[in-house]
């Protein structure tokens, strides 16, 4: 063969495989590294803007809220507009809510992830239970709000610190038993048959062995939980209602820091609005503690 004849040849084969067409294989290269070349620029673009969002968003309330911070507020209870009043009752009144809504809703959690993961499996009630858990995780909280109310609220004649402790408490069992579930399913088989093997009955091998096991895990969860009800405002609506006197009653309305936010913000009152920028930071920073020593407890595990 001439070496004309390869001149003219267009395109260039290897043995044992198809023939290659270099003009081809240049344009789709460029192709495809354009094509990379955008879609990391519209990530580093869509990133840029939610962190642009998220330290606006950060900075204006550290600005209004830190501004707004004094022993006050951690001292004096919710006063009328003018008379230097603070967060005091909002403040206990969401630690008493969160804490009974998360001391009801963890153990209860904490059993049927339990139930998943060691007994029912893939039985039919078991994908039943994650169904409902599921939508639960993900149905909008005024409607658990209203579910109280009509249970709690309605037959017992009034708003009470009870019906928002119940509420919250609903919010919780969800994310505690996905979490359980999860963890305890992370766990080696064969961690389970040594157990079995040295002749210990199977409660003992969950409660001594697995819970164990998965302790840091499931706490992360319980974390997670409380963070999320910590801000809570829409099914305290329907159920604790707020108050603004002192009280530690949970037969009647109680006060809470998510409510009292959202009523001292749309005031007119300047005092009543600064308030709720100290609310706001109390709660963030609140929660940006909780989610730290849940990641901090989930990376030591």
């Amino acid at each position: 063969m001439s070496a004309t004849t390869h001149a003219a040849m267009p395109k260039a084969s290897q043995p044992g495989g198809p023939a290659k067409n270099l003009a081809v294989a240049a344009a789709l290269g460029r192709r495809r590294r354009a094509t990379a070349l955008g879609v990391k620029l519209a990530c580093y673009g869509a990133t840029g803007i939610g962190l642009v969002l998220l330290l606006s968003i950060l900075g204006t309330l550290f600005w209004n809220g830190f501004s707004a911070l004094s022993p006050r507020v951690f001292t004096e209870v919710t006063r009328p507009p003018g008379s230097d009043g603070g967060l005091l009752n909002p403040i206990i009144g969401s630690l008493i809510q969160a804490g009974i809504g998360t001391l009801i809703g963890t153990p209860i959690g904490l059993l049927v992830g339990t139930y998943l993961a060691e007994y029912a499996k893939a039985s039919p009630l078991a994908n039943a239970v994650r169904f409902v858990s599921d939508i639960l995780l993900s149905a909008p909280s005024i409607l658990i709000g209203l579910f109280v109310y009509q249970i709690l609220v309605v037959p017992f004649g009034g708003f009470s610190g009870w019906a928002g402790s119940v509420a919250l408490a609903i919010i919780v069992i969800p994310i505690v038993v996905r979490t359980t579930e999860d963890m305890l399913r992370l766990l080696p088989d064969t961690l389970r048959e040594a157990v079995i093997g040295l002749g210990a009955p199977k409660w003992k091998m969950i409660t001594l062995v697995c819970w164990r096991a998965a302790a840091s895990g499931i706490v992360t969860g319980v974390l997670l939980a409380v963070a999320r009800v910590a801000g809570e405002t829409a099914p305290l609506l329907f159920t604790s209602l707020g108050n603004l006197n002192w009280s530690l009653s949970l037969t009647g309305p109680m006060s809470s820091l998510p409510i009292t936010i959202y009523s001292y913000a749309g005031s007119p009152y300047q005092d009543w609005i600064a308030l709720a920028w100290a609310g706001a930071l109390i709660i963030t920073l609140g929660v940006l503690g909780l989610n730290i020593a849940a990641r901090t407890l989930l990376r030591n595990k």
